[in-house]
């Protein structure tokens, strides 16, 4: 019984401090949430019809608007362009046979099961941030990437977005 209740309490204090690596296996420091190991490769954004009808959405969201081509990101409850290319081109193949479940969420952080936000992946940490995948020229080294595909280019410094024919790049 002793066993049980240990497994039970370690298993509890995992989820109640949840950080997540995602190919590597742990994450670099306490200040993260969410970390992608570094390689060729990057993050796929959710894909919606348009980034307008999405309904709740809250300031930091990130999508990819296949009506526009773009990605784009909500700040002071307004869309804002991360794309700078006009020329996008998705093909929504594999999601068009699919049904979306609406009530489809991960949540990571300290308050999983209790924070309200809205959204595919919500990471709840209010002292924690993601850390996106790094590489050196993503434009050059990811080699089939998707439309709103991004990643941190670790040899300009800069945020790197796919809007599905010419890569954007953000830098602070």
């Amino acid at each position: 019984m002793k066993k049980i209740i240990i497994t039970a309490l370690l298993f509890l204090s995992g989820i109640a401090f949840s950080q997540v690596a995602i190919g590597k296996s742990a994450v670099s420091n306490s200040s993260v949430s969410l970390e992608f190991a570094t390689g060729n490769r990057g993050m796929i954004l959710p894909w919606v019809t348009a980034a307008s009808s999405v309904s709740g959405a809250v300031d930091g969201t990130l999508v990819y608007d296949i009506t526009d081509k773009k990605v784009k990101y909500r700040k002071s409850g307004s869309w804002i362009d991360m794309s700078v290319d006009l020329t996008g081109i998705v093909s929504t193949l594999l999601q068009d046979t699919k049904t979306e479940l609406a009530s489809a969420r991960v949540a990571i952080g300290s308050s999983p099961a209790t924070d309200p936000t809205p959204g595919i992946l919500v990471l709840t940490d209010t002292n924690k941030a993601m850390v996106l995948p790094k590489m050196a020229s993503p434009h050059l080294n990811i080699i089939n990437p998707s439309a709103g595909m991004m990643a941190y280019d670790t040899a300009a410094h800069q945020l790197a977005v796919f809007n599905g024919t010419v890569w954007s790049f953000w830098k602070p």
